[in-house]
């Protein structure tokens, strides 16, 4: 089996527009002759690789702690774009992936509101993307608050940079538990069967 690291570096991936940086401090050091390592750090939850609830734009959506962690680990399908995806594209994609999709746009590629309306209405229960946000630059709202509204989980700013595109994939992105949060940082890793063998 192979297995893909498909999450960006908190410490290097710059944060979204408007959020505040990520903050590590060294409390103490080994190398200052403190009897052991300890390191803090403050970040946005929105930070590097990272789940979005529902809740991020629908007040009675589900917060981290209540989406099932089931979402969060199977079958999934990679996809490739070059463009800003519309409804229409969705309704040809969707019925040959499985119920997790991620999209390799290499910052460019992403969803308007009437993909994500078109995804919300589906099986769908999870989309991620390579890109800071799954939404156009146009369209920031409306595509989450669709998505939001279906009950769809966000997975954004993924590196699928060495991934080819497929649904033989098993996705595992297990977020760390903020309760009350409407988001939260996650390791996401790809599992690929090796055939022939």
């Amino acid at each position: 089996m192979y297995i893909y690291d498909i999450s960006r570096s908190i410490p290097d991936t710059a944060p979204y527009d408007g959020d505040p940086n990520t903050k590590i401090v060294r409390v103490k050091s080994l190398e200052d002759g403190d009897d052991y390592n300890l390191t803090a750090f403050a970040m946005c939850t929105h930070t590097a690789t990272h789940i979005d609830a529902p809740y991020h734009f629908d007040e009675s959506g589900k917060k981290i702690e209540e989406i099932r962690t089931a979402v969060f680990y199977g079958k999934c399908s990679v996809i490739s774009t070059d463009r800003v995806l519309t409804g229409e594209d969705m309704e040809r994609i969707i019925p040959l992936c499985k119920k997790r999709l991620l999209i390799r746009g290499g910052g460019v590629g992403c969803i308007e509101s009437s993909a994500a309306q078109v995804i919300a209405d589906s099986r769908l229960i999870l989309v991620g993307i390579d890109a800071p946000s799954i939404a156009a630059p146009y369209d920031e709202e409306r595509t989450h608050r669709a998505l939001a509204l279906g009950d769809v989980t966000i997975l954004e700013n993924l590196d699928l940079s060495d991934i080819d595109d497929g649904d033989d994939y098993t996705l595992c992105a297990f977020p760390i538990r903020l309760d009350g949060c409407e988001a939260a940082p996650c390791r996401a890793i790809l599992l690929e069967q090796e055939t022939g063998f």
